[in-house]
């Protein structure tokens, strides 16, 4: 993975920091209901005034469509973003960019906190404009990219700005790197991946980068049922995209070609329907009556998969294995988070999971904690389990091998 600067690359004491973070947290009536992401940014924020800087936090929220709308403001984030650095003052400024936000920021002294009004009021968020860009960067002397989850976006403030400001890396843009290249650019191996989710489509970069990168393979939920189909299994009326199963052969191909190990389900948990406490049993994955629905793996798919956990020191974890929204069949996604978790505290894995419903799956087996590092990316983390480059995380290497606006480090 490139290099990049972190904050104790960079001397920030008197200095305006610009602050990337993403506070795009679920709101409802005004009141934030999930403060994972606000709370997560503290210690960059904490270590930077700290170091006597007058910081400076912006964020995306929503999607405006490029002009103001107050049912986007981030005006109701001041106090829970407060709430996370100790109960500190935080100042907002109603806009991002011009007179009311130069006005906001020269009252800072150092070690104080301001918020600037929703990035996404301005059209030229979104469409990477320079000019944007450089309003930005008229407030700010340095640039800190603390948003890893919105890296995947090529937007004025993640991708112009830190060139043209110096940059570097915020304490959870550093984690998430050092998590991500841990688990697939230098790894301790054998590596595995735990693939799970509704449909193969959609994740078919995916499982053709990681095939190329991990020893094993285990994929779960619905989207293993378009790959037993594809072997010719019957799969009764379960989830499965048939017209894919070209593709999950050629998947399953490239695998051996790769001396990469695929686990598929060997047992299912079956029912008529997907609804609490519907009457459901265990079968053979390739004895599912053709009017029944694979729900969840079965308990000799889960003996499987965490024997091969046993094997191996690295583990990389998107997508449920089940349908764990609906009981029992979120029982397979908890057994296997259970075992991952206990190889983790007994420090012989590593583990390295994200994507929304694996966070939601683990945090509601209790256990978000108890892996090496649980990512709350969303898309970014997808793009970068598919081997692409991400805007964000290109602009801070690219700033890190020239100084502002290309002038040499």
């Amino acid at each position: 993975m490139a290099g990049f600067r972190t904050l104790d690359d960079i001397d920030v004491r008197g200095k305006r920091v610009l602050l990337r973070a993403d506070l795009n947290v679920p709101v409802r009536d005004g009141v934030v209901t999930d403060a994972t992401r606000i709370e997560r940014l503290a210690p960059t924020i904490e270590a930077l005034i700290g170091n006597g800087a007058k910081v400076i936090v912006m964020s995306h929220f929503g999607r405006p469509d490029g002009r103001p709308d107050p049912a986007y403001s981030l005006r109701p984030l001041v106090k829970p973003l407060s709430d996370a650095i100790g109960g500190r003052a935080v100042a907002f400024a109603a806009d991002s960019i011009g007179a009311e936000a130069k006005r906001v920021v020269a009252a800072l002294r150092p070690g104080q906190v301001a918020l600037l009004e929703n990035l996404r009021f301005h059209k030229g968020e979104e469409e990477n404009s320079q000019d944007f860009a450089r309003a930005l960067a008229t407030l700010g002397d340095v640039y800190v990219d603390d948003a890893f989850s919105a890296a995947h976006r090529a937007h004025a403030s993640i991708a112009a700005l830190p060139q043209l400001l110096p940059a570097a890396a915020g304490k959870l843009m550093e984690a998430e790197l050092a998590a991500l290249n841990a688990a697939l650019e230098n790894p301790a191996r054998p590596v595995m991946a735990l693939v799970g989710g509704a449909k193969v489509s959609t994740k078919l970069e995916l499982l053709r980068f990681v095939i190329g990168k991990v020893d094993l393979l285990a994929i779960g939920g619905a989207m293993a049922n378009t790959l037993l189909f594809a072997e010719g299994k019957e799969v009764g009326r379960s989830l499965t995209e048939r017209d894919m199963a070209d593709n999950a052969r050629q998947l399953l191909a490239l695998a051996r070609q790769r001396n990469c190990r695929v686990i598929l389900p060997e047992d299912a948990v079956i029912a008529a329907e997907l609804a609490p406490g519907t009457a459901s049993r265990i079968v053979a994955s390739d004895a599912v009556p053709q009017d029944m629905m694979i729900l969840d793996i079965g308990p000799k798919t889960v003996a499987g998969i965490a024997a091969a956990l046993e094997g191996v020191p690295t583990l990389v974890w998107n997508g449920p294995l089940g349908a764990f929204e609906t009981a029992p069949f979120d029982r397979g996604t908890t057994a296997v988070a259970r075992k991952v978790a206990e190889l983790t505290r007994a420090g012989k894995l590593l583990s390295v999971a994200g994507g929304g419903d694996t966070v939601a799956a683990l945090a509601a087996a209790g256990l978000t904690d108890e892996l090496s590092y649980v990512s709350t990316a969303g898309g970014a983390f997808l793009e970068w389990l598919e081997g692409r480059e991400l805007p964000g995380v290109a602009a801070l290497a690219g700033a890190a091998r020239t100084g502002p606006a290309g002038d040499p480090a």
